[in-house]
């Protein structure tokens, strides 16, 4: 029951911040004008988009560091070594998301930081992740638990950190086009990541990683108040890219890489389908779907954008329930 309790407060605590945040934020975006450029491809219902303030990452990203403070001071939590790791990626790809969007408004385009900029930083907070993991008796090990199997990986497993880093925040980034899409997932992702965290005893930290994951899904849900549709704020770069490295971190951290491939199988589904798009024109001249990711295929077909976000957050619930079963019971 004390388990619950806490997951309660956190969450609570998480959703009060970003709610009274997010009230005052979407007011200082807008005073600012810190518009997003809607690009025209993706046709007339989103070019009413146009303008909206972005860089509404900040509405669950503040609120999460806020809580952690709090419960810091309070001695609620302690800080470890695992935990450093999440706050240390959850800000980096913050401040790398934030770049990013910062250039795209300045400048009024889509553009952006380059592709290698963005790799090579990605490259640097791998290095860095890999580095404090393994100086901290993390093991280069690729855990099978279901089935018994280790894999060891040596100096490639930090490879697999900045491979699985670099795949998950470009996923929920790919998977941030419509109201309240990425967002809702996310929260369903890091509410399974949290009980499953919950349930590794043996890592040092687990309670304070769950307990992040926890503030995080009450902070989106906070976000979600402002970012439905019809939003009034998208979260941006700055939101998505920090998103996807603390989903990837925590995964890591807790050994249940794989339960990530389930758990964000929305977000693995529309970067394929955007793969898979991208190779047929290329290689074949021939579109596989008549807009990619896979959100925007159906928006063409005729669904509205309510119906889309709906189905998605139940297709991603119901891989949310299955992955908790799978890293918890299995």
């Amino acid at each position: 029951m004390l388990i619950l309790a806490k997951a309660a407060m956190a969450i609570m605590l998480g959703f009060v911040i970003s709610m009274v945040f997010g009230f005052f934020f979407v007011r200082f975006a807008r005073k600012q004008k810190m518009g997003q450029s809607v690009s025209l491809t993706l046709g007339e219902r989103h070019l009413k988009k146009n303008g909206i303030p972005t860089m509404g990452g900040f509405i669950f990203i503040v609120p999460v560091l806020v809580s952690l403070f709090l419960l810091y001071i309070r001695g609620s939590i302690t800080m470890n070594h695992n935990l450093f790791i999440l706050i240390f990626v959850f800000v980096a790809y913050a401040i790398l998301g934030f770049m990013d969007d910062y250039l795209k408004i300045r400048f009024k385009n889509n553009k952006g930081l380059s592709i290698t900029t963005k790799f090579l930083l990605q490259m640097a907070i791998a290095l860095v992740f890999f580095y404090v993991f393994m100086k901290n008796g993390g093991e280069p090990v690729l855990w099978i638990t279901s089935i018994g199997v280790n894999i060891p990986m040596g100096w490639l497993f930090g490879i697999f950190i900045l491979f699985v880093l670099v795949g998950t925040s470009n996923a929920v980034n790919i998977t941030d086009g419509l109201d309240g899409l990425a967002g809702g997932l996310s929260a369903i992702a890091f509410l399974a990541f949290g009980i499953i965290t919950w349930n590794t005893g043996w890592m040092q930290g687990y309670e304070e990683v769950a307990i992040f994951c926890f503030l995080l899904v009450g902070s989106l849900l906070g976000f979600l108040l402002y970012n439905t549709h019809p939003a009034k704020i998208f979260m941006g770069d700055l939101g998505s890219l920090s998103l996807g490295g603390a989903l990837a971190t925590v995964a890591i951290v807790s050994r249940h890489e794989l339960s990530l491939v389930l758990v964000g199988g929305i977000f693995v589904v529309e970067t394929i389908s955007s793969f898979i798009q991208i190779i047929a024109i290329r290689k074949f001249h021939k579109k596989i779907f008549k807009m990619a990711p896979l959100h925007h295929h159906f928006e063409q077909i005729g669904w509205s954008e309510t119906d889309i976000v709906k189905l998605f957050w139940v297709i991603g619930f119901l891989l949310a329930m299955a992955a908790i079963t799978y890293g918890v019971w299995i």
